[in-house]
């Protein structure tokens, strides 16, 4: 067992801290963040963390517990709450969570509670972190840059990206003191 598994086993007292559960439960790092840590995870059952990354599993009756998780105390779970209520369509629910500017963009980092529009083109990264124009990302990968005499270098940052209005899949960014094309696959969104 981890030591962020028992400080959170500990917080919890040893309960999903969404549903309650006290079977099968796992550490869940709240995308987009990929690391173990008390700030950015939480203890949950195995059934509410393959509904949270499933969303066609979403059984509404299973998240009633909202209700409370919600009012956690802790930031993770509240995020976590959140992305469900929005995904529930619980607007009610959302108008009474109360986020500051950093916590909301965090909520709403996965794209949860954006309206469909089904013609719309959303750009997200490697990590499936939507994009936005004047956002920062970094290479993931080395590059070939088309064109050019050299290659874009795998952790190079690129700041102030413009989206590709008619393709989800590109964006621009200079790079080496040039304008390049990345696929979005390439890039991980930065702070």
């Amino acid at each position: 067992m981890s030591v962020i598994e028992k400080k959170l086993k500990d917080r919890s007292d040893s309960k999903c801290e969404l549903c309650g559960n006290e079977h099968d439960l796992l550490v869940f790092n709240v995308a987009p963040n990929t690391e173990e840590s008390l700030d950015q995870s939480i203890l949950a059952c195995s059934t509410c963390i393959d509904q949270i990354e499933n969303p066609e599993k979403t059984d509404p009756s299973h998240w009633h517990c909202l209700n409370d998780s919600m009012w956690n105390e802790n930031l993770p779970v509240q995020v976590v709450s959140w992305r469900m209520h929005a995904r529930l369509k619980n607007h009610d629910m959302l108008d009474m969570m109360y986020f500051d500017e950093e916590t909301l963009e965090w909520a709403k980092a996965t794209g949860e509670g954006e309206e469909e529009d089904e013609n719309k083109i959303i750009h997200k990264d490697s990590n499936g972190v939507i994009l936005q124009d004047g956002d920062s990302v970094v290479l993931i990968k080395d590059l070939d840059v088309k064109g050019a005499t050299f290659t874009a270098k795998r952790g190079a940052a690129v700041h102030n990206i413009k989206l590709v209005w008619d393709d989800a899949n590109l964006i621009e960014g200079r790079v080496e003191n040039q304008n390049i094309y990345i696929l979005t696959q390439y890039v991980k969104k930065t702070k």
